[in-house]
């Protein structure tokens, strides 16, 4: 719970955004959950890492003072503890980034095109240079880090 927190409050400064006033959810789901809704939304019949599902209220904060939702944020985890063991990551960087990446999306953030691609890969890395995290689109040497295959731990317990 730490380290989504981080990443959340991270992504929103990275993106000059002021997180009062504003509620998303994060969901660790298996890789048939995330499979399932990647089929339903998007047609894509596979899990992905992370999937984004912004409401799409850029208004103020909602009447009476309630929060703002901004959207949901779905991560695989099967997929996502694969990939951090493959890619020679800590588990809690990878996830960071991920949440990070998804919040971003959010936002109004996409990776279509090279221009906006660029732009939202230096918000990720600076989102994640505030909390202490390395840039994960250079190559890292944080095999000292990364736990036996089959074995995953998060920096605090708490994802």
């Amino acid at each position: 719970m730490a380290t989504v927190r981080r990443a959340a409050t991270a992504a929103l400064a990275a993106a000059a955004r002021d997180g009062s006033g504003l509620e998303l959810s994060v969901l660790l789901a298996d890789d048939d959950a995330v499979r399932a809704l990647n089929h339903r939304f998007r047609g894509k019949d596979r899990p992905t890492n992370v999937l984004s599902f912004p409401v799409g209220n850029d208004g103020p904060v909602m009447a009476g003072g309630e929060p703002r939702p901004l959207g949901d944020v779905v991560l695989a985890y099967e997929t996502v503890a694969g990939e951090a063991i493959e890619q020679h990551k800590a588990m809690h960087h990878h996830v960071s980034h991920l949440v990070i990446h998804g919040i971003l999306h959010l936002l109004g953030y996409d990776h279509d095109n090279d221009d906006d691609a660029d732009q939202m890969e230096a918000c990720e890395t600076t989102a994640l240079a505030a909390i202490g995290m390395p840039d994960p689109y250079r190559p890292q040497q944080e095999e000292a880090l990364t736990p036996p295959p089959g074995r995953v731990y998060a920096d605090d317990g708490n994802i």
